[in-house]
């Protein structure tokens, strides 16, 4: 195999099995999917931590499988779940919550995904650095574009975890150098091929389990009672819906919307959150003559279809659409007489660089303003759910009062008034109200599409995530320290050599930054479905690849004055917010929101492209550059407290520190800039990775 292939290859590799271990993980540790962050923040440290290491002779891509097995055992054998207690923020799930402390688990998830990721990344640095530094990263590009790209395939065909380890397993077999000269190295691969072995057992037992199947979101696992009349369905190991036949005197929750209709004419229903079944069957039984159901995840859908006692989905009044909420709302100029938000309360997160759930974005007040807009003259608006906090109810109810002008029609049931249904209309008179909602000075502001984090009390990071993130810095500079320690070997990385690269570990910073800013965006104005989310990840990708190719053919004089446009660039973007866009035509959008979005990611990869092109150690430099991503991951915690649109600042003082930091070196080889240290032994590279060790 050249090393051209072996490259792309490892890159493939590496980034497939980034998005595997969210998925998964997310999947087999309780309410870990609300989380996932962490895990993509220990994939980037081990992966940084990969590259620095990859100076020293000791290879670690060789024990990738074990460490991957290790993971794998350590999570399906030795379950433990994300305790969700606190005040401050509401994650839905079961009504109990257990479990060692949020930072205690999610600490040790990022610690074993690091060492995991760290194995994977050794293996792609020591191929990477027998390129030309922009040859090597346009080669990553290219593996990790084709990783995305099989990823979403299998999300597509709702592949099982199986599916993943198979793929994962045939690159490792591909890209590793067996060797079966002595006996060391003949134990060495027999304890690799048992390892992918046991990880391809434990994942065949895992997708084989009886009523077991995947979405591009969840591992489902449904069960029948016995008297075969409610089908109960977890996701990720979450108890989440209960599918069973409904009739108008049932199950009061569902019927209660109905039962206040002062005009109840319903020519057409839109129901958010459509589910398995139940809120469309309820709706036909009284009386819809055409009902909208909207549901984000195809398979949840497809079960309802298939084992519903109503069949509401064969009804030919029903028209199923498979996406967000906020997305068809955007899409439709339809007016309809009731508008459902039926129970949608995802368990898991849009990105695994964001904190923003599947749902956020229908609870902002922009969406509820969106909703009112597509209510006939006298139309009701309805939600219901177990909210989990009266305070939540009241955020709701205030969201409402404010868009309507009037305060709403407010249900509560049980002892501590968390079960709710909340009503409002363009005319009070269109709900038969007996209790309407006090506004006090207490309730919370409504959630906007900036800070759409309804679930959140008050703008504030809460007390785990800012123990968790102090662990994992603590854990990442011990991390770092031991990649870099001191040695007689020449070429390999010090703190000195580290330190040289600072500018680049404050582009990456910034980068995750954009990157996680822009992805949000797109969510909000193309919806939160998973394949939105991978072609923003794979166009992202698509235009660092661009801005690689420009650098590669085009010399520009005098890259400094990059940082210039990155600044006009940024700008732009802060004075056009997503928000302004959503009103525009779906096509005009798309061309208007790629401009602003992409843009400024195309100018800082130049940045990127130009400084990146002539350093002396490319390993070092790009190990680098992923710690500084890492970090840019725990600064996006800040959007919990000053909203997504902030975070275009924090990139623009990240920028310019990368300025301040690196400004000399931007255009000419590394090694004709004087800095005090002694040169760096590296590779003379070529495009097929020969070379040999010089100053």
């Amino acid at each position: 195999m050249s090393a051209r292939i072996r490259l792309l290859l490892l890159s493939f590799l590496m980034l497939f099995t980034e998005l595997a271990l969210i998925r998964w993980t997310g999947a087999n540790v309780l309410y870990l999917s609300y989380f996932s962050n962490f895990v993509l923040l220990g994939s980037f440290l081990g992966i940084g931590v990969g590259f620095l290491w990859s100076k020293h002779e000791f290879g670690l891509f060789r024990f990738a499988p074990l460490a991957l097995l290790g993971l794998v055992a350590f999570i399906r054998f030795f379950p433990v779940e994300v305790s969700r207690s606190g005040a401050g923020e509401i994650f839905f799930g079961g009504l109990s919550s257990s479990g060692p402390p949020q930072w205690v688990v999610l600490t040790i998830i990022f610690v074993v995904v690091s060492i995991a990721m760290a194995c994977i990344g050794d293996g792609v640095a020591r191929t990477f650095s027998t390129f030309e530094p922009l040859t090597a990263y346009r080669l990553d590009l290219v593996g990790s574009l084709l990783g995305i790209i099989v990823f979403t395939a299998l999300s597509f065909l709702r592949a099982p975890s199986l599916g993943w380890g198979l793929i994962v397993g045939v690159a490792f077999v591909a890209t590793e150098p067996f060797g079966l000269r002595t006996n060391r190295a003949r134990l060495l691969v027999a304890s690799q091929a048992l390892a992918l072995l046991g990880i391809i057992v434990i994942l065949a037992f895992e997708s084989f389990a009886p009523g077991t199947s995947w979405s591009p979101y969840y591992k489902i696992e449904q069960s029948t009672n016995a008297q075969g009349d409610i089908t109960t369905i977890n996701v990720n190991s979450v108890p989440h819906q209960l599918m069973f036949r409904v009739d108008k005197s049932a199950n009061v929750f569902y019927n209660v919307p109905y039962q206040h209709l002062a005009k109840p004419r319903l020519d057409n229903v839109l129901i958010v959150g459509a589910g398995s079944g139940n809120d469309v069957a309820v709706a036909l039984l009284h009386g819809a003559r055409h009902v909208d159901a909207v549901e984000i995840d195809p398979r949840i859908l497809d079960i309802g279809k298939t084992h519903h006692p109503n069949r509401p989905y064969q009804d030919k009044r029903v028209s199923v659409h498979i996406n967000d909420g906020r997305a068809f709302l955007s899409n439709t100029n339809k007016k309809y007489d009731l508008i459902e938000f039926a129970l949608p309360d995802s368990i898991t997160l849009v990105t695994g660089q964001s904190s923003l759930r599947l749902e956020s974005y229908l609870f902002t007040k922009e969406s509820m303003e969106s909703v009112r807009q597509h209510l006939a003259p006298h139309g009701v608006f309805a939600m219901y759910n177990y909210y989990r906090a009266k305070w939540l109810v009241d955020r709701y109810a205030n969201t409402l009062r404010q868009v309507y002008g009037t305060s709403p029609c407010v249900t509560l049931y049980g002892n501590k008034q968390e079960l709710a249904t909340l009503l409002a209309s363009r005319h009070p008179a269109d709900v038969a109200c007996t209790s309407r909602w006090k506004a006090t000075a207490s309730a919370p502001a409504p959630a906007t599409d900036d800070r759409p984090f309804p679930y959140l009390r008050s703008p504030s990071i809460p007390s785990f995530y800012l123990e968790t993130i102090a662990l994992i810095l603590l854990a990442s500079i011990l991390a770092v320290g031991f990649a870099v320690r001191g040695t007689s070997k020449p070429g390999e990385a010090s703190f000195r050599s580290v330190t040289r690269y600072i500018d680049l570990f404050f582009m990456g910073a910034a980068f995750l930054l954009l990157e996680t800013k822009n992805l949000v965006q797109f969510a909000l104005l193309f919806g939160t479905t998973w394949l939105v989310n991978a072609l923003v990840f794979g166009g992202i990708l698509l235009v660092v690849l661009a801005a690689v190719e420009v650098t590669r053919r085009v010399r520009i004089p005098h890259p400094q004055w990059l940082y210039l446009v990155l600044l006009a660039a940024l700008v732009v973007a802060w004075f056009v917010p997503p928000s302004n866009l959503l009103p525009l035509d779906p096509v005009l959008r798309f061309v208007c929101a790629t401009l602003i979005a992409f843009a400024p990611i195309f100018i800082a990869n130049l940045i990127f492209a130009e400084r990146f092109k002539g350093t002396a150690s490319s390993t070092t430099a790009f190990g680098v550059n992923l710690l500084g991503a890492m970090v840019g991951g725990v600064l996006e915690f800040a959007a919990l407290v000053v909203g997504y649109r902030a975070l275009l600042v924090l990139v623009g003082v990240l920028y310019g520190l990368a300025l301040l930091t690196g400004w000399r070196y931007l255009g000419v080889p590394e090694d004709s800039v004087s800095v005090g240290e002694e040169p760096v032994l590296d590779t003379v590279k070529t495009d097929e990775g020969l070379g040999v060790l010089q100053p």
